[in-house]
């Protein structure tokens, strides 16, 4: 049987780099996150989006794909970013509050020149 996960994708920019984001805004969302998914296409993110700004805590647990996390300020702007390890249960944040994290597969900022600094333009939001 085959299996076919449909998702709605919603479109970011960061440096004229377009990337495709799943929206995780609810607790349950969140708290899913990325796990127990084996492939991320790498034109794909995970774009989690709080209330409100604070330090929210980060780990692996279940999640086999080696990631990096941007987190973003209220401003749009990447305040850190963060390889994370798969299956690592370390809680990982930043030092200041921020508002947004995204998830993509390990290196894409790197692959993708995206540094601490860089603002990121929420294509969906009108």
């Amino acid at each position: 049987m085959l299996l076919t996960l449909i998702l709605q994708l919603e479109k970011i920019e960061i440096n004229n780099k377009i990337l495709y984001v799943e929206i995780a805004d609810s607790d349950q969302k969140r708290a899913l996150g990325l796990m127990f998914r084996k492939y991320l296409p790498d034109s794909i993110g995970m774009l989690f989006i709080f209330d409100s700004s604070g330090i929210y805590p980060f780990w692996m647990k279940n999640t086999y794909i080696p990631l990096s996390i941007a987190f973003i300020d209220e401003n749009y702007e990447i305040i850190d970013i963060i390889d994370l390890e798969p299956f690592d249960e370390t809680s990982v944040f930043p030092l200041r509050k921020f508002k947004y994290a995204l998830e993509v597969n390990r290196n894409w900022f790197k692959k993708n020149n995206v540094k601490v600094g860089d603002k990121v333009k929420f294509l969906f939001l009108k």
